[in-house]
Formats: C-alpha cells, sequence, structure tokens
C-alpha cells in the first residue's frame, strides 16, 4: 500500500453516502447468484469519484492503480478505472497509449460490473483499435464471460461515433442470443446509436432479425423510432 492509494480511498470514504452504500447492492445486483454477487459499496456518488481520479491521474502509478483495481469495494475500482480513461485521454504517442492498453487487459477481470465496462471499454479499446485489427473483440464477444463480451460489444461506441458500423454489426449478430439481459440492452443501445448516425443501416440490421432477437435488445433498439414504427416492431408485424 501506497501513501497515494491510502489518501484516495480516505478521500473516498469521505465522501461515502450510508443511504446509497445500502441502496447500490440491490441496483448492481449483488445477491447469491445475480452478476454482481459478493460486490462490495462504500455509497460514493460518480461526480466525487471523477473527481477524486482527476486529481491524481497525472501522479499515480501503474502499480497503485493496479492496487486500486483489486480493492473489495466497487467505488475504489470504479475511481481506477476513471484513473486510466483520463490519463489514456493525455497520452501523445502509441507507445504509451500500448502500455496503458496492455494493462486494461491484463485487469479486465477486475472491471467488473457494467458501469466499469461502459465508463472505460471505449474510451480506451475503442479508440486505440479504431485503425487496428478487430479480432480481439470476437475473441472477447465468444468467450463465456459476461463482462469481456460487454467490453467487446461497448468498445464499438467509439467506431460507431465515427461512422464505422461494421464490426458493431457482425458482432452485435454474433451476440444476439446470448443469455444475459446485460448483453441484450448493450447490442440495442448500440445499434440505436448506429440508427442515430445511419436510420436505414440499423433498419436492415432489424428487418432481418427483429423477429428472432431478445425483446430487450429489440427495445433497446428501437426506443427512438416513432410510436407507430415501434409498435409494428414489437408487434412482429413490420410493413
Amino acid at each position: 500500500m501506497s501513501l497515494l492509494t491510502e489518501q484516495i480511498k480516505a478521500a473516498l470514504a469521505d465522501k461515502a453516502i450510508p443511504e446509497k452504500a445500502a441502496f447500490f447492492p440491490k441496483f448492481f445486483k449483488c445477491k447469491p447468484g445475480e452478476y454482481g454477487e459478493g460486490d462490495q459499496f462504500l455509497g460514493v456518488k460518480v461526480p466525487e469519484q471523477r473527481k477524486i481520479a482527476k486529481e491524481v491521474f497525472k501522479d499515480i502509478s501503474y502499480s497503485e492503480i493496479e492496487e486500486l483495481l483489486h480493492h473489495v469495494y466497487h467505488e475504489v475500482r470504479l475511481t481506477a478505472v476513471y484513473i486510466l480513461v483520463y490519463r489514456y485521454q493525455k497520452l501523445k504517442n502509441d507507445t504509451d497509449r500500448k502500455k496503458l492498453v496492455d494493462f486494461y487487459l491484463s485487469h479486465l477481470n477486475y472491471v467488473n460490473n457494467w458501469d466499469l465496462v461502459d465508463s472505460s471499454c471505449h474510451h480506451i479499446l475503442g479508440h486505440y483499435y479504431l485503425d487496428r485489427d478487430k479480432e480481439l473483440f470476437y475473441e472477447l464477444a465468444w468467450t463465456d464471460h459476461l463482462w469481456r463480451q460487454r467490453v467487446a460489444m461497448i468498445s464499438t461506441y467509439y467506431w460507431i461515433k465515427r461512422d464505422r458500423f461494421t464490426d458493431a454489426l457482425e458482432l452485435a449478430e454474433k451476440l444476439l442470443h446470448h443469455q444475459h439481459d446485460l448483453i441484450h440492452k448493450a447490442v440495442g443501445w448500440m445499434l440505436r446509436e448506429i440508427g442515430n448516425r445511419d436510420f436505414e443501416v440499423e433498419m436492415s440490421f432489424l428487418r432481418r432479425h427483429y423477429q428472432i432477437m431478445p425483446r430487450t435488445a429489440l427495445r433497446y433498439a428501437i426506443e427512438k423510432f416513432n410510436p407507430e414504427l415501434r409498435n409494428q416492431f414489437l408487434k412482429g408485424k413490420l410493413e
């Protein structure tokens, strides 16, 4: 343990709200058999975690970030994830970016809830692999690991925002019949983001799959459609 990590943990503990510490385990599904089983919470709001991360990201070492990522409390790990994102966004060369990407990938076991995934993977992996081979994401999608599969899908958000849809659509198709609703939500969300930029691309995908895709994924994908079109999809009677 270093002085800096102890200061970070103390700063987080100082912002803890008991009511939120009691609520978060329910929100993040931490009962036995649920996706967040065993996770523990201090009860710290996200803006407080971001503020602390911004104060330290330039000075903290990778070994200290690792210590935070291994911590039992969810907010300590999430703060570590924010630190990595802020650091990555300030890096100026690919050597330093690769070092951080490799560190992130080697610690994916600790990016172990949907908010940790969604707060980091598209900023880091999405950016780094924009113009690189995407095989990593297909490998992650084929694992039997919920968070790695969500990393694969949500990382495409960075590419989607730059009108690059091919890999997002292929990964969505691969994950379309996943058993978990957190993947259904991720797939539907990315399809919706594609539609926000190119409606016809999303429509083409949905026309092929809407009658067999999970209801949650479909609802997320068509959330911003006009009511008439949305009802056609939900009733399985697209004209």
